[in-house]
């Protein structure tokens, strides 16, 4: 037997950590752009990645409920 609130906060604890990650790369290559004058394209598509893997979760997730 799963307790529900246990499966929500592991739904907030997941959600906070992918936040803070999408903040640090966005951070990290706001740096390397402002120093280097250079994109980090590395960075740019791990940030890309994130924020589409978000977008489509929440598209489906409004779907099937």
């Amino acid at each position: 037997m799963v307790d529900e609130r246990f499966l929500a906060h592991r739904y907030k604890a997941t959600r906070l950590a992918t936040m803070v990650g999408v903040v640090l790369v966005f951070a990290f290559f706001t740096y390397a752009l402002v120093r280097t004058r250079e994109i980090r394209w590395d960075l740019f598509i791990v940030l890309c990645g994130m924020a589409a893997a978000k977008v489509i979760a929440m598209a489906y997730y409004r779907r099937m409920n």
